[in-house]
């Protein structure tokens, strides 16, 4: 294997520039779709099990769940293409894979060992029975268990670290080949990873057992383990981000695919969500949506087109986004064990849904400010000197430096 994770880009890739401020606030967004889906269930996760939604009126209540019943299906599989999306544009030629290692693991470890303790102390270890269940979360490796203890065991929401593990473990190798791909091929290759999506459905449906059947879905718990939790079903989103990021760096992005056509393409594949069969709500109904609006808006900040996206409140939302993430299933299940298992009036079930929201985004916030920037200021470069190389002074040809987005959200 080689010791750089990509070799040296040509000049036009590196002239391009560095920052996607507006890449960076749209996951803000992503992340309040997976809120609203948590805030909506109607039980928690995490014992005691107690329900969710706020609202007492019956009607409301269904509405609530219903209009975000996917959501946070979505918002996961953005992060997912995101993910591969960032990682292509900002791949750092000749950086050593232990380099691109040591800073990804950094990224995640910190705030989620920080988060998996929180658990246990606020749920009074309720969350875990045996070292078989906590253990592999820790090492987030617990999404390889079929076992829905195992899986989705402590804080709920890291099952989606144990995929994104997969992908820092992987870029590497799946970067040289992508690097090489030119033209029409990175479109076609773009369409081979969506077809993956309904592939891996195919297989869950067909080949996967359908009993028995689970308590909170449609299909069988091992039916949603393999199509929606096992990491390697999922890279076929990472890699789509991975190729998307090649089409907008090497100037092939239509230009007629834009901000506002992608917007309306999310809409009418968050539409399709109601339509398909339970496990296409997953991925395959809006992964060309998520991937067309990723790369719209990536081009946009490419061309230097300023959006509302990249003002300064939404650059901050989106860099607090992964420990807004992480926090929101403790925050909001502890809040409402707090609270009690009732239903509340119409307004205070609104202000319960505000109050989850604001714990959430402070508690987001803290994390960020004080476990992951610390984290990566200390331990994601070598501390060691590395050797004074001597370039010739060519100023086009130097690598710009690594954009602001390449804080993603897991």
């Amino acid at each position: 294997m080689s010791s750089a994770v990509i070799p040296p880009g040509n000049a036009r890739h590196r002239s391009r520039p560095s920052k996607l401020p507006s890449l960076t606030g749209l996951r803000f967004f992503a992340a309040l779709l997976v809120f609203f889906f948590h805030s909506s269930l109607s039980n928690s996760p995490i014992p005691p099990n107690k329900p969710i939604n706020p609202f007492a009126d019956s009607t409301l209540a269904h509405l609530y769940e219903k209009t975000f019943v996917s959501t946070g299906y979505m918002g996961v599989s953005f992060f997912f293409v995101l993910s591969g999306f960032v990682l292509a544009w900002s791949a750092r030629p000749g950086e050593r894979i232990t380099s691109f290692w040591r800073r990804r693991i950094t990224k995640i470890f910190p705030n989620h060992l920080v988060v998996a303790a929180a658990v246990v102390v606020l749920f009074a270890g309720a969350a875990i029975t045996g070292v078989s269940q906590w253990l592999p979360n820790l090492l987030l490796i617990h999404t390889f268990f079929p076992q829905a203890s195992v899986n989705l065991s402590l804080n709920p929401p890291t099952w989606s670290l144990g995929s994104e593990l997969l992908f820092y473990l992987l870029f590497p190798l799946l970067i040289v080949p992508i690097r090489r791909l030119r033209g029409g091929a990175l479109w076609a290759w773009a369409a081979v990873m969506v077809a993956g999506t309904v592939a891996v459905q195919l297989v869950s449906t067909y080949l996967v057992p359908d009993t028995p059947k689970s308590a909170i879905t449609p299909i069988s718990d091992q039916q949603f383990w393999f199509g929606y939790l096992f990491p390697p079903g999922r890279l076929f989103e990472f890699v789509l981000g991975t190729l998307l990021a090649r089409i907008v760096l090497a100037g092939r992005w239509p230009r007629q695919l834009g901000i506002a056509f992608s917007l309306l393409l999310v809409a009418v594949g968050y539409g399709a969500t109601y339509l398909v069969p339970f496990q296409y709500t997953f991925v395959t109904a809006t992964i060309v949506p998520i991937g067309l609006l990723i790369a719209a808006v990536a081009d946009s900040d490419a061309r230097s087109r300023s959006t509302w996206l990249s003002s300064r409140p939404m650059v901050w939302l989106g860099e607090v986004s992964f420990g807004f993430y992480l926090v929101q299933g403790v925050t909001i299940f502890y809040l409402r064990t707090l609270l009690g298992g009732e239903a509340f009036s119409t307004p205070v079930a609104l202000l319960v849904v505000a109050l989850f929201f604001a714990a959430s985004l402070l508690a987001g916030w803290l994390l960020y400010r004080f476990v992951e920037m610390p984290a990566m200021r200390r331990f994601a470069r070598s501390r060691r000197r590395p050797a004074p190389v001597v370039e010739p002074a060519v100023p086009a040809q130097r690598v710009a430096p690594a954009p602001a987005v390449e804080k993603e959200l897991t």
